[in-house]
């Protein structure tokens, strides 16, 4: 499930009741979401899923917490990777480049060498553009 829909998807896996973190994974995506949720204390559960006349093989992921949802999970901040920072959306969709960490905002001191009132910044915030 992409973090993009905040569906509750709950599914038997193995005959035990989950709630599906993911659906249709390659083998890569399914082994980083298996570490990291085993990682964060839960409960795993990885069913294959079964195509009919195709040579791919998709997995299911699912965690046995039944409260678990994983888009508010990821924006919460409530789940760690290994080196102990929080997930990110980046981070949980693989992104390449995480800017995630960049500041908002940055503080910039008042032009001293200004002429005219334009030239001033009417606040000593700014916004930084990335």
């Amino acid at each position: 499930m992409a973090l993009n829909k905040g569906k509750h998807i709950v599914k038997e896996i193995n005959n035990i009741l989950c709630t599906v973190v993911e659906s249709g994974l390659t083998l890569d995506r399914m082994k980083f979401l298996k570490e990291l949720m085993e990682f964060n204390k839960f409960e795993v559960k990885v069913e294959e899923e079964k195509t009919e006349g195709s040579a791919e093989v998709f997995f299911t992921v699912g965690v046995t917490d039944l409260v678990f949802n994983p888009m508010i999970a990821v924006y919460e901040r409530s789940l760690t990777r290994k080196d102990g920072q929080k997930v990110s959306p980046a981070y949980w969709n693989q992104a390449k480049e995480e800017i995630e960490n960049i500041p908002y905002f940055e503080y910039r001191p008042k032009n001293p060498d200004a002429i005219n009132m334009d030239d001033f910044l009417p606040l000593s915030w700014g916004i930084r553009s990335v």
